[in-house]
């Protein structure tokens, strides 16, 4: 199969474009033709690598995936060769005691596409059965693939770890990044009011089109969390959602007394500088999550394939060219998900 790969980490230049054998499914597996993939900041953590990383060679990255069934592998019979699916990218043992109570993305052998095990940069990928999700006749594989793990991220995070309730007040830090996009849509979809500090007017009028209700520039105004403060008359927001990590000194300070900060990455550099006093004085709750269930995975699929959220997306490129993909991405420039076309 023609796949695009990695032998080593590194910088772009390590992305390998070829040939490498067809996967075969396991027991309880199905083999996925892909006809789609998109881009996640996990691609570039995996090239680039970080400490304890382990991945085999050569790996293929890649989390999010659409096409058809290809193979079922040993013991498999709920699915069939030829059905439209799009693949959950967070893999649970099914087993363990966290597995057992719906909470599969704590579970102890948690695995992840692209990161854990071979992904989506490729013709062919195989995953556990249970991970697949149908994909309705006439549904574009490709808004599939993009909104997979960000509106499972972004659910998660928002409606499942922070409760997210009707008339509460939401501030997403970035503005046109895939999990950003998608709390956008999901808070308003929840009944919330909702700020986003973006780094352009651009980047602001695609959170606009998505439903933010007010927009900050923070290449105007750098200390934002002051303008969220006057723009909410001195109360600041219930929930922040900060995957940054750099920006968290002033989402401590855009938050209410009592608020929730959440997180789900750190798009700005693992290790960061509080001040603590925000965290206890203001009564603060710091909430991290990653990925989502499969429950959550169900709900977001059906809300996307109703018309209820949607798939936000930047430019398609053919799998060959999946450097060009990841330069972009790296560069910050993207208006929404990148994708991949596989041939």
């Amino acid at each position: 199969m023609k796949a695009t790969y990695i032998r080593n980490h590194g910088g772009i230049d390590v992305l390998e474009y070829g040939d490498l054998p067809d996967p075969v499914p396991d027991k309880g597996e199905v083999l996925v033709r892909l006809k789609a993939a998109a881009l996640n900041n996990l691609d570039l953590w995996v090239r680039r690598g970080w400490p304890g990383i382990k991945i085999n060679s050569p790996f293929i990255p890649g989390a999010d995936g659409a096409g058809e069934v290809a193979a079922l592998g040993p013991e498999v019979d709920i699915w069939s060769v030829g059905d439209r699916v799009v693949l959950n990218p967070s893999i649970g043992c099914g087993h363990c005691i966290y597995c057992q109570s719906g909470f599969d993305n704590r579970c102890q052998n948690w695995e992840m596409l692209g990161e854990t095990r071979n992904g989506t940069y490729a013709q062919y990928v195989s995953v556990p059965a249970g991970n697949l999700f149908p994909l309705p006749d006439g549904f574009d594989e490709r808004r599939a693939a993009a909104a997979a793990l960000v509106f499972l991220t972004a659910w998660h995070s928002l409606i499942s770890r922070g409760k997210l309730q009707a008339g509460e007040s939401v501030l997403v830090v970035g503005a046109s990044g895939g999990v950003n996009s998608a709390s956008i849509q999901i808070a308003k979809l929840a009944g919330a009011q909702v700020f986003v500090v973006g780094s352009s007017r651009k980047k602001l009028d695609l959170a606009e089109k998505y439903g933010a209700d007010y927009l900050i520039d923070r290449s105007v105004e750098e200390n934002w969390s002051t303008s969220v403060y006057e723009l909410t008359k001195g109360k600041g927001v219930d929930v922040v959602v900060d995957n940054v990590g750099k920006t968290f000194q002033q989402s401590f300070r855009a938050a209410r007394k009592g608020g929730r900060i959440l997180t789900v990455g750190n798009t700005g550099g693992a290790n960061n500088e509080i001040d603590n006093r925000y965290i206890f004085g203001k009564h603060l709750s710091l909430i991290g999550s990653t990925m989502g269930t499969k429950g959550n995975f169900a709900t977001v699929m059906d809300l996307l394939f109703t018309g209820k959220l949607q798939a936000v997306l930047d430019k398609n490129y053919p799998l060959s060219e999946a450097h060009l993909a990841q330069q972009r991405l790296e560069t910050g420039e993207q208006m929404g998900k990148l994708t991949l076309k596989i041939p």
